[in-house]
């Protein structure tokens, strides 16, 4: 099964043929590592992972001045196959993601209820700053009259956004008020400290 990356870079390549710098170009403009992590060694081996499963393939190599070579790929029907089943899959079948906000929101009783509601309220702040981003992008592509299919992942984080901050919000006075009660954090010594 193909990573989220390779899914982007298949992506890519069904629009036209292009080298990995350009793919981590493109990704940045589009705003894509706000879903997938675009560092450019991650992308060259995916790249170079996608070929050696026969979902890509070299259609050219250009040199630019004294710059190193630039291969450029094209998707193969095997890739174009590869990128559906990955969506197919993915849109029918919810799978674990592990995120972390939730782990140390299960863990956040182990610290002072002023700095639980502090931290929170700082990563309020920034919720809606990514907030106003997205809908800042929405307004965007509303206006390069972009058909919607292209950007389906922008309401819907927007909707997630949306609701962490309510969810937030209401936890964070639910807190203050002392309306969820709050254990005091232990004082011990971790283990193997003298």
């Amino acid at each position: 099964m193909i990573g989220p990356l390779a899914v982007a870079v298949l992506g890519l390549l069904l629009e036209r043929p292009m080298h990995p710098y350009e793919m981590v170009q493109l990704l940045l403009a589009r705003s894509e590592d706000r879903l997938i992590k675009v560092r450019p060694g991650s992308l060259y081996h995916a790249v170079d992972r996608l070929h050696a499963d026969g979902f890509v393939r070299p259609v050219g190599t250009e040199r630019a001045g004294n710059r190193p070579e630039r291969t450029t790929y094209a998707i193969t029907a095997e890739g174009v196959d590869a990128l559906g089943d990955w969506v197919r899959q993915a849109l029918a079948a919810p799978a674990p993601e592990y995120p972390r906000f939730p782990l140390a929101l299960g863990e956040a009783h182990n610290l002072p209820r002023d700095e639980v509601v502090a931290r929170l309220r700082r990563r309020l702040v920034a919720l809606h700053g990514q907030e106003a981003e997205i809908a800042a992008g929405e307004g965007i592509v509303r206006g390069k009259e972009l058909p919607e299919a292209f950007w389906l992942d922008l309401p819907y984080t927007r909707v997630l956004l949306t609701a962490e901050i309510d969810h937030l919000t209401t936890l964070v006075a639910r807190i203050e008020s002392g309306d969820l009660s709050w254990p005091d954090p232990p004082v011990t010594e971790p283990h193997g400290v003298q």
